[in-house]
């Protein structure tokens, strides 16, 4: 299955976009969310995220969120994929996600390419790297780059041998993500798409829910344990 912004919102999560308010109300992400601009102004980009790093601290796993960790447990294969970089998902308890686009709540060295844990609290805005000395910045995917080494191939594998494929608060325009619909199609799986909003997958999948992800996903947990509890035994199925 593939999570995007619309899961995240339902917690209070700002949309990318939308994270442009109050001082930072001045900035197009495009200029905060690159490595030119990292290497231009640092100390900018580094506040911008420790920011973002605040509100999405600030917010708990919605319904959604939840009901998406329980459904794991009941499939002997599941792969979550998310454009999401605030970590809800597994804060809410699952344990097989695919984060295309990194996580805010990580950090790495930016010349270096590496997760930090640790680093001397120096005053320096960012930290540096005590490996190397270079600056620190959040281990998420800036426009110009590449997203996180395997996983968009793992996603792709995932997509194009599962049964069903579940689009959730994704506007489904933003590739390569949202090849991952079209490839569970080409390999036959029933794919349904839960999001307020019609998008471009609306008219290909199977089944489509214009409804928050918050709504409806809780109660497709609910028709899947039922289900179970007439058949007596594990379906098998790879959302």
């Amino acid at each position: 299955m593939l999570t995007g912004a619309g899961v995240s919102a339902e917690s209070g999560v700002p949309t990318f976009r939308d994270a442009q308010s109050g001082l930072w109300a001045d900035f197009k992400p495009e200029d905060l969310a690159t490595p030119r601009a990292f290497r231009r102004n640092p100390r900018l980009v580094w506040e911008w995220y420790a920011w973002r790093r605040k509100l999405v601290a600030g917010v708990n796993p919605n319904p959604a969120h939840l009901a998406l960790a329980e459904m794991e447990s009941l499939f002997p294969e599941f792969h979550l994929v998310t454009q999401n970089v605030d970590g809800l998902h597994q804060r809410a308890g699952s344990r097989e996600v695919i984060e295309l686009h990194g996580n805010i709540t990580r950090v790495k060295c930016f010349d270096e390419d590496t997760v930090v844990s640790t680093w001397n609290e120096t005053g320096d805005v960012p930290p540096k790297c005590t490996r190397c000395g270079g600056l620190l910045r959040p281990d998420v995917v800036w426009f110009e780059e590449a997203l996180p080494e395997g996983a968009m191939e793992r996603a792709g594998a995932a997509s194009a041998r599962c049964d069903v494929f579940l689009s959730i608060g994704t506007s489904t325009v933003v590739y390569p993500a949202a090849s991952l619909p079209y490839e569970a199609l080409r390999g036959g799986a029933t794919v349904v798409e839960i999001n307020p909003q019609p998008t471009p997958l609306s008219e290909q999948a199977h089944h489509a829910f214009p409804l928050a992800a918050g709504a409806i996903v809780p109660e497709l947990l609910a028709e899947i344990k039922r289900l179970r509890g007439q058949s007596g035994a594990p379906a098998k199925a790879n959302p």
